[in-house]
């Protein structure tokens, strides 16, 4: 894991995601296992402006119909009187962890990711600062804890895995974190953004 300050600018990111949006997307595997079409979800991926910069992440409760007990980021189905994702993404979290729209700055999106389980999740990328009195729903998140971005950083980070799951063989990606299982969907929208402050850490 990197120590010590971080290369993390706000501004830089914003701009590798405005050129992310202008590549074509890329196809996902997960299309040719879906019986029906993907249901449209935003999350909120909100990085910590602090003297470490970290992502912060939720575990969900375990009593939840879907994805319980696992971490991801705040966030949820887009609703019909949701005007675009960064407004669901937005709504979600407010609901959810209790942060406040007004304290976040949206930088951009991530690409889409289509999860086995039947969702299209367009990732926000957005900037919140530290200290905030967040109010995690009992209902629906477990716990909330970071990811310091320099584990994002870290080139032999994340680590891939294999398991049988829902009838066949999959592989997915797990984050390093001393108490946490970083998985799945989540995971792969976090090596996205580490590819991104890869690239920026590097020029």
């Amino acid at each position: 894991m990197r120590t010590g300050a971080i290369p993390f600018d706000p501004s830089a990111l914003a701009e590798e995601l405005q050129a992310l949006a202008r590549d074509p997307p890329t196809s996902d595997e997960n299309l040719a296992w879906l019986e029906a079409d993907p249901v449209p979800a935003a999350v909120l991926v909100p990085i910590v402006q602090a003297g470490e910069p970290a992502v912060l992440l939720t575990k969900r409760n375990a009593h939840l119909n879907a994805h319980a007990g696992q971490v991801s980021f705040p966030g949820g189905r887009i609703d019909a009187g949701d005007p675009h994702p960064e407004a669901a993404a937005l709504r979600e979290a407010e609901e959810e962890i209790g942060l406040p729209q007004s304290a976040v700055s949206l930088l951009g999106r991530l690409r889409e990711h289509i999860t086995g389980t039947g969702f299209r999740i367009t990732p926000v990328v957005g900037i919140i600062p530290p200290g905030l009195p967040l109010r995690p729903s009992p209902e629906e998140v477990e716990a909330l804890f970071t990811l310091p971005l320099g584990v994002l950083l870290d080139p032999s980070c994340p680590k891939r895995e294999k398991a049988f799951l829902r009838g066949r063989w999959r592989e997915y990606w797990v984050w390093p974190h001393p108490e946490y299982h970083i998985w799945g969907a989540t995971a792969a929208i976090l090596l996205q953004l580490a590819t991104l402050l890869r690239k920026q850490a590097n020029t």
